[in-house]
């Protein structure tokens, strides 16, 4: 009696069994399919011809959507080259604006935090307007790619230097102290002794971060770029099948963040140590 209580009370730390979260999951996951299906068919009975059936009708929409899986797949993995890159590029952007912030050349200074307040304070849709149809016209930027993965960049790159930033202000100053006692150089105390600290800091925001980056890479369909969003809107208008197309969208988004998440608590625990 006492482990079945112990499945659904106990406490939220490491220490308990690996068995309890996985039931937890499972009756969270039953749960939420059966919501969907509820939802689905109360939907769906409303459309059906007489001599159809929910499950039929399903399983109809979901081979027509499979007739085009080339394209929803090209589609996927492009959201995925799109985000890798953009990752790539937000993070150096970021930290560029979070030591510009912390600078003390004035100049620097106030180009990051003019930087950050512009696209923090503006939506990324109209981000995407005015970087591809009036700056990128400008500099003749006609691949969508690299046009998708600047703008990405440069939004996300915003949040990004307010994480690092904090997490840089966030050490103890006793610690610099130390460390010019010690004789140390303002790059041995950034890479010995502030980063590794604020690595392990900063890996929570950032996995977030990174996860909205993912969700965020869907506007880009408004500049026509065919990534995963553009792909399967595409296929369901060609069928109809909205419903399903958009559960197919979500799921894929899904699955992206989901491993992003998990490698994200990975790396968490893996740079944890005792202060």
């Amino acid at each position: 009696m006492k482990k079945i209580i112990d499945i659904f009370y106990t406490k939220n730390d490491a220490s308990k069994p690996l068995y309890v979260s996985a039931i937890n999951y499972l009756i969270v996951i039953i749960l939420f399919t059966l919501m969907l299906i509820f939802s689905y068919n109360h939907i769906m009975a409303l459309n059906i011809l007489e001599d159809e059936t929910v499950i039929g009708r399903f399983l109809e929409n979901i081979y027509k959507l499979y007739e085009y899986k080339n394209s929803i797949i090209s589609g996927f993995m492009l959201t995925i080259y799109i985000s890798l890159a953009a990752l790539l590029g937000s993070l150096l952007l970021g930290l560029l604006g979070a030591m510009s912030q912390i600078s003390k050349i004035q100049i620097l200074h106030y180009i990051g935090k003019f930087y950050v307040d512009i696209v923090r304070g503006t939506p990324l849709l109209v981000q995407i307007i005015a970087i591809y149809y009036f700056i990128g016209v400008f500099f003749q930027l006609n691949n969508k790619f690299i046009a998708g993965v600047l703008i990405l960049s440069i939004f996300e790159g915003a949040y990004i230097s307010e994480i690092i930033r904090s997490g840089i202000e966030s050490i103890s100053k006793t610690q610099l102290e130390t460390a010019r006692s010690l004789s140390f150089t303002v790059r041995q105390t950034y890479i010995y002794i502030i980063f590794p600290q604020v690595i392990r800091r900063i890996l929570p925001p950032l996995s977030g971060q990174f996860v909205s980056l993912i969700k965020d890479s869907s506007l880009l369909s408004i500049i026509a770029l065919s990534e995963f969003t553009l792909s399967v809107q595409n296929v369901a208008a060609i069928n109809f099948n909205f419903t399903e197309g958009y559960i197919l969208l979500g799921l894929g988004y899904l699955i992206l963040t989901f491993f992003i998440s998990r490698l994200s608590k990975y790396l968490e625990a893996r740079f944890l140590y005792d202060t």
